[in-house]
């Protein structure tokens, strides 16, 4: 009996021993979840948080820019200052070029009016004493108002002998000094305003005469040197807008094409894994070594015109191809074998199984992997620094042939701008016009995949 107590005692003791370490293990592994656990949301908390604080920033400082200082004027088109011949009409016999050649020429004749001879009484109208500062007149309105008031000649020639009451937007250093981007204790010599147009555009502002209101020159106008505050995002929008026309016509038919060549009719041999391999190289490769060979091959070799948008397309085209065939890939490998078994076995030849059976269940995640590629291209800026982009365009871009900049590019134009008070705030405006259309754009990828994920 003394023998079996031991026998059982020790054997007690030795579980007792396991279960003691078993215990410890647990709390060991529990600990160690835990710990997991609060480092993952942690870190999730951060990025989150650093992403509210990103937005806050750029919302915060781009969403004044939006909105932009104009002074009301009355402005009477004085017939003795512009002086221009009647404006032409097609006339029977008359080929179009024609036409066109004396509409030019008309055209170029009402750019020779001096439409600042317009601008200026109306400003003695609301400042008393203008007649003595004649010089600081010129500080009040942009310099760019007056093509706005030769393009109203234009469109309504019958305006001439008219006065019409006009919002004209001021000068960016006057629309800093009202948004209080300006330090006015700063003693006069540092002051961009002289002291009498501080005090005139103050009083106006008080009066109502000058007023913020919501900037349509941001999304209607071109870029500006000569005109800061007119300096808007319609050239970059419309370059941006044709590259991502040449990308989508391109880059998702051929990466679509591509990859389902290689994941079902391609065999399966060396040269096929040779070429997977590459594709996924190129899908790492640096943006801006396609930059470099854009500039090599569409401008060195083609003889495209540097600053197009249909380069800047091509150059984008090459990056998202990559893209667009290993999402397209991926999402042919999700379709379960048994389709294509059950299609073949029905008696569909191996095209009829791809591209009636296949192919469709597979359209929600193509579209979501194309549109998520166009939208990462949208946003490349190295690229198109390379191929002439960054060149100053002060017209909005007709064709895709035609001189452009993108709305990448136009915001790393204006964040180098000298004028940082006025251009800070409108580059981050920028940013959020780009945010927008990314966000759209992947909004987009969201709705036609549920689509047709119930449709399927």
């Amino acid at each position: 009996m003394t023998t079996e107590l031991k026998t059982v005692t020790n054997t007690n003791k030795a579980y007792s021993k396991v279960q003691q370490q078993v215990v410890r293990s647990l709390k060991k592994r529990h600990r160690q979840e835990k710990l997991f656990r609060t480092a993952g949301l942690l870190a999730v908390s951060a990025s989150i948080l650093l992403v509210i604080l990103l937005f806050v920033n750029i919302f915060a400082k781009g969403l004044p820019a939006f909105w932009q200082h104009s002074i009301t004027l009355d402005i009477y088109f004085d017939p003795a200052i512009v002086k221009i011949s009647e404006k032409p009409q097609p006339q029977a016999g008359e080929t179009e070029n024609e036409f066109r050649q004396r509409d030019l020429a008309w055209r170029s004749e009402v750019g020779l009016v001096n439409f600042n001879r317009l601008i200026f009484p109306a400003l003695q109208q609301v400042i008393p004493d203008a007649q003595q500062h004649r010089r600081e007149l010129q500080r009040i309105v942009t310099s760019g108002e007056r093509f706005a008031l030769r393009d109203l000649v234009i469109a309504d020639p019958s305006i001439i002998g008219q006065t019409k009451t006009l919002h004209l937007l001021t000068d960016a250093n006057i629309d800093v000094w009202l948004k209080g981007n300006i330090d006015r204790s700063l003693p006069d010599d540092q002051q961009q305003l002289s002291a009498k147009v501080r005090e005139w555009v103050d009083s106006l502002k008080q009066q109502g005469v000058i007023s913020n209101r919501f900037s349509f020159a941001l999304f209607m106008n071109p870029d500006s040197r000569s005109s800061l505050a007119s300096a808007g995002l319609a050239g970059a929008f419309m370059g941006s807008l044709y590259m991502m026309l040449v990308v989508i016509v391109l880059a998702i038919p051929m990466g679509v094409a591509a990859a389902i060549y290689l994941e079902e009719f391609a065999p399966k041999n060396r040269m096929t894994d040779l070429v997977e391999v590459n594709i996924n190289n190129l899908a790492a490769v640096p943006s801006i070594v396609f930059g470099l060979l854009g500039a090599s091959i569409f401008i060195g070799w083609f003889n495209l015109p540097m600053s197009a948008p249909v380069v800047g397309g091509l150059v984008l085209t090459l990056m998202t191809l990559p893209t667009v065939i290993i999402a397209t890939r991926s999402t042919l490998k999700a379709i379960p074998p048994s389709i294509r078994q059950a299609a073949l076995g029905l008696g569909a030849s191996k095209t009829q199984a791809v591209f009636h059976h296949v192919l469709p269940l597979a359209i929600p995640g193509i579209l979501t992997g194309s549109i998520i590629g166009v939208a990462q291209a949208l946003g490349e800026t190295a690229p198109l620094l390379l191929i002439g982009m960054k060149s100053f365009v002060a017209s909005v871009p007709g064709s895709a042939m035609d001189q452009a900049t993108a709305l990448p590019v136009q915001i790393y134009l204006w964040q180098g701008n000298e004028l940082r008070n006025f251009f800070e705030a409108r580059t981050s405006a920028a940013i959020i016009v780009l945010l927008v259309m990314m966000l759209s754009l992947n909004s987009l990828a969201i709705w036609l995949r549920k689509r047709y994920e119930v449709r399927w």
